[in-house]
């Protein structure tokens, strides 16, 4: 629930439907409107340097932002159960700016192995080229990531689940293991949208979603938001400010009009997600299927116990079969269409290899593996397209 101008409280698909918007500003127009704006113009010189003393806190420049990309901020941080936000041109920028917010020279960071390659890619590079040194963690490690906490460890970053693997992380006794060593707690949650698991009710500090993916929902805009505690908010807006990042305001405008529809839609997400989960799990092809919702996905207890759903996204690993049947399997497909996205209206479908991007834990499954984003169609029709699948996977 959150807290709308010391009202009552409203829950959160209320919150979606009104955080950020004020029609009464706006002409009774529901949605803010979209400013094109890169010049602010102020009418006495004391306004125009009040506006620069609290650059922040004050609409005096495109970059800095607009009534449009800070309708979206409001929103964001309203679902995440955050205090501010700053949206940003994808989610990777978004994760970039968090990480050289709190990271310098000689400093020492805690990332999960199970996280995302292009995070992993930017520590391994731009980060380890700055002098800040990097060790990959096991993502089931709990409470025990105290051991592994330096004096300069400044930073502890969670993806869980993770978004090609699935182990879903302790994060409340992680959050309180780092934070009492000083470390700023960072999580990924784009998997969850915001929607099903609040951040900052279990520890987090800054919570980043590919905003790209959920909460525009439609598959054409990227984005990146960052939700931070106020204490950290200028901190990490005058890394956006001083890289010079900022998102569009026509991204903005389409991730505030997929955030209004989100809660209608994460729970068609979790509807088909799960009947294909549990449909592949009986099939005689299928080694196991990764689901923090299902049993056999580690950490499936801590699901049950910090998240209230799941997403339509989990991966599948099959059994022993050749590349090759894989990709006759995969390229006939008629509803799942290959991409590296998710999160968006359609079905999509991917092969991965889990060995290739982790350097602590070791991937236990011999066979092949996919990872599949549930979109909004049928569930029978996307079952009878896999169905269709896995015969061409046996007959190759």
């Amino acid at each position: 629930m959150a807290k709308d101008n010391n009202k009552r409280p409203k829950r959160r698909d209320t919150v979606l439907a009104h955080a950020g918007r004020d029609p009464g500003a706006n002409h009774g127009i529901v949605n803010p409107p979209v400013y094109h704006a890169s010049t602010v113009v102020f009418p006495t010189v004391a306004k125009l340097e009040a506006s620069q003393a609290a650059p922040f806190d004050h609409i005096h420049y495109g970059r800095y932002g607009t009534p449009t990309t800070m309708a979206l901020e409001q929103a964001v941080a309203a679902l995440e159960g955050g205090d501010k936000a700053i949206s940003l041109p994808s989610g990777l920028s978004a994760i970039a700016c968090t990480l050289q917010s709190f990271l310098k020279a000689g400093d020492h960071a805690l990332i999960v192995d199970s996280t995302y390659f292009p995070t992993r890619r930017f520590c391994n590079g731009l980060l380890a080229g700055f002098g800040v040194e990097v060790t990959y963690y096991d993502p089931l490690i709990g409470a025990k990531i105290a051991g592994l906490i330096r004096p300069n460890t400044r930073l502890v970053f969670l993806e869980s689940p993770g978004s090609l693997t699935f182990e879903v992380q302790d994060v409340p006794a992680i959050a309180k293991a780092a934070r009492a060593r000083g470390a700023v707690v960072v999580m990924d949650n784009t998997w969850s949208a915001g929607y099903y698991f609040q951040p900052f009710s279990h520890g987090v500090d800054v919570s980043i979603q590919a905003a790209t993916k959920f909460i525009a929902g439609h598959s054409d805009a990227m984005l990146g938001v960052v939700t931070v505690r106020k204490e950290l908010y200028e901190q990490v807006k005058t890394t956006t400010a001083n890289l010079g990042v900022c998102a569009g305001v026509d991204e903005c405008y389409l991730g505030l009009r997929g955030l209004r529809s989100l809660a209608a839609r994460m729970p068609r997400h979790q509807e088909t997600g799960l009947k294909l989960a549990r449909w592949l799990k009986a099939r005689p092809e299928v080694a196991c299927v990764l689901h923090p919702a299902l049993p056999e996905c580690p950490g499936h207890e801590l699901w049950k116990r910090d998240f209230t759903g799941a997403s339509g996204l989990f991966s599948v690993v099959l059994k022993e079969f050749p590349k090759k049947a894989v990709a006759a399997m995969l390229d006939g497909l008629e509803l799942f269409a290959l991409g590296f996205s998710w999160g968006g209206f359609e079905s999509l479908i991917v092969p991965i290899y889990p060995t290739k991007v982790r350097s602590v834990t070791r991937w236990p499954h011999p066979g092949p593996a996919v990872r599949i984003h549930a979109g909004l169609e049928d569930a029978d029709d996307l079952i009878e397209d896999l169905a269709a699948g896995l015969k061409r996977l046996t007959a190759a």
